[in-house]
């Protein structure tokens, strides 16, 4: 019998000398297969809560799964989860997060080792939360993708810096921070990374991307997100040309999972999501 083969840690590239970690999840078949790449939130990574049983779901449909994380996420290659380089989370911006995208879907595309077999001309992105906005982005830029799925996205990047007295603060001081409620960290922002959003505005809009979009797209959204309204999604909807909606009741925004997440199956939500997906990506 066939067992799930697992490459974890597997370093796709480099950005300003940090590394892109990445996961691969997958079984070993003649035929080659779709791949999704998976693309984490704002204050996430590729290790968080139930990511790699969603990951084993898909390779047992026969979807090869990666997962990674954003090079300045604030992880490491020796620890890749939580937040151990919180200098280097204060350095990340959008465009050094698309420039990680295109590179792991650059590695793709190469079809070389370590990868399993797969089909580079059937590679799908999943974006979850802020990730889902950023998959938006290099969806329309990048014509190897070839159907887009997000889960609780972010519909626009703007609208969720600081404002008018606490931009101003920010821009005195260099740099602001957000409590992690979990880890109890102080996460810093430095003032560049909004820099980087004005200078590169236009291409940031989320949903002047999805209107530009070609290719099948797919937009989840928990009907109890706490996080991101469920008018992201709606806005997501009504800017696309080719799009379907599906709400997930009685979902939160991280479907009803959690860090560290210790049980044996995803919850019933994460579950739908999934299976979801799944069908979308499979679908000719």
């Amino acid at each position: 019998m066939k067992t799930i083969k697992h490459t974890n840690n597997l370093i796709i590239g480099y950005n300003d000398k940090k590394p892109i970690v990445a996961d691969l999840t997958y079984y070993e078949k003649d035929s080659p297969q779709p791949i999704v790449i998976f693309c984490h939130g704002y204050k996430g990574y590729k290790d968080w809560g139930a990511w790699h049983l969603v990951a084993e779901s898909f390779a047992k449909a026969g979807i090869v799964f990666l997962k990674f994380n954003f090079s300045h996420n604030g992880g490491t290659f020796e620890n890749p989860i939580d937040f151990p380089d919180l200098e280097a989370f204060g350095h990340d911006n959008f465009s050094l997060q698309l420039s990680d995208l295109d590179q792991v879907i650059s590695f793709v595309k190469d079809g070389t080792n370590p990868l399993p077999n797969i089909d580079t001309k059937n590679i799908s992105l999943i974006g979850h939360s802020r990730g889902g906005g950023l998959a938006c982005i290099m969806a329309s830029e990048n014509n190897a993708v070839k159907k887009l799925i997000t889960w609780a996205a972010v519909s626009d990047f703007k609208s969720r810096f600081p404002k008018d007295e606490k931009l101003e603060e920010w821009k005195e001081k260099g740099v602001y921070y957000v409590k992690n409620g979990r880890t109890k960290q102080d996460m810093p922002h430095f003032y560049q990374f909004y820099k980087d959003f004005i200078e590169n505005e236009k291409r940031f809009n989320i949903k002047k991307s999805v209107n530009n979009l070609d290719i099948p797209y797919l937009i989840i959204h928990g009907e109890n997100d706490e996080t991101v309204s469920s008018d992201n999604a709606h806005q997501l909807k009504n800017s696309a040309n080719h799009a379907h909606l599906k709400f997930i009741k009685n979902a939160t925004h991280t479907f009803n999972t959690s860090q560290p997440w210790e049980k044996n199956g995803m919850s019933t939500e994460l579950k739908q999501v999934t299976e979801l997906s799944i069908d979308f990506v499979k679908e000719s």
